[in-house]
């Protein structure tokens, strides 16, 4: 038995790990610690979740956004992005759309974009929980202050999803321009969590200048944090951007980091992401077999998915479409797991 398997092994009768441990097992993985880590993040993920992959319905609703990240297509800064904004009227036929697709949690995602005022929004949210009593209601519109926080969640916001992408402050003020601090955003992510919201964090895997110290800072961030979702993928570059020519985050470390989320917080919702399926064509199966519980297909309108591009070759055809939820049934099914009709809380 190698110190790194006895790590793992730590890690799964709910021990900490030092940052030098962490440090030590990201950088020392391999193939076959890989699958022992599997193997027991499954155990893991049965013994809370059972086979149960929990589906939600993302919608993203505008694309402008206010930020300049290095690392988004979405950014500022470009110009040949293809703006869009969805109207309320829109969002309600996506949600209707997919909420007799079986979805029960909508999650609204954009760009930070100041036509979305607290008044839009909150009318937005009351029209959706009006309509939908029975669904959860998951925000993704990036820092807020705390009095916006409030007001979204007493309009019947129920999650709040922020990546925090780099604990580390100096590795974040590489990937973003100085209007934004890690400090900052770790901030909006304790303001949530004291207002009641379920939380969801995450990293990028693989993102420039990125070492295995700064995913084990991220590790014990999100220990401390402990929220209910983590949302992790690899960074993949964007033509437009100054990281076009950086290199893509890999699907090993991208699935060993998922198995490690899993031992370390165990009744977590973990998603296997849109970006996990875009590196690799069985990439979201494989993130399910590494511990992960949540698939989130798109319920946007067609006509503007591609228009919404993150990063170079986004999936936006096939399962990524709601309207092919049996091809993702089918899927989950191959590999011994089932989608189910639920809102899915997570028991953290």
């Amino acid at each position: 038995m190698t110190n790194l398997t006895l790590l793992i092994d730590k890690l799964n009768t709910n021990q900490t790990l030092t940052k030098e441990e962490w440090t030590a097992l990201i950088s020392g993985r391999s193939e076959s610690l890989a699958e022992y880590l599997f193997s027991l993040a499954r155990e893991k993920r049965h013994h809370y979740y059972g086979h149960d992959v929990y589906i939600r319905g993302l919608i993203e609703f505008t694309n402008y956004c206010k930020n300049d990240c290095l690392y988004c297509g979405i950014r500022k800064s470009n110009r040949n992005a293809n703006r869009y904004r969805l109207s309320k009227e829109e969002i309600l036929s996506c949600c209707h759309a997919g909420y007799n697709l079986g979805f029960r949690t909508f999650v609204l995602q954009g760009g930070e974009d100041g036509y979305y005022t607290n008044e839009r929004t909150c009318g937005i949210i009351q029209s959706i929980r009006k309509d939908f009593p029975d669904c959860a209601i998951t925000l993704s519109i990036g820092e807020k202050n705390w009095e916006s926080y409030q007001k979204f969640y007493e309009a019947g916001a129920n999650r709040y999803l922020l990546r925090h992408e780099t604990y580390n402050h100096l590795h974040y003020a590489k990937l973003h321009p100085p209007s934004l601090t890690a400090q900052t955003r770790q901030q909006c992510l304790w303001d949530l969590k004291n207002i009641g919201y379920q939380v969801g964090t995450g990293f990028m895997v693989g993102s420039p200048y990125q070492t295995a110290e700064h995913l084990a800072e991220d590790m014990l961030f999100i220990k401390e944090l402990n929220p209910q979702m983590i949302g992790i993928g690899p960074f993949i570059p964007h033509h437009d951007t100054p990281f076009a020519k950086e290199t893509s985050g890999t699907l090993e470390l991208t699935l060993f980091m998922l198995g490690l989320l899993r031992l370390m917080l165990p009744k977590i919702l973990l998603p296997a992401t849109t970006a996990l399926g875009t590196i690799h064509p069985q990439g979201r199966e494989l993130g399910i077999l590494a511990g992960a519980n949540v698939v989130m297909p798109n319920l946007s309108p067609t006509d503007v998915r591609k228009n919404y591009m993150l990063y170079d070759n986004k999936l936006s055809t096939g399962i990524e479409a709601a309207e092919c939820r049996t091809e993702l049934e089918e899927r989950m099914k191959s590999i011994g797991y089932q989608v189910v009709t639920a809102r899915g809380d997570s028991l953290n």
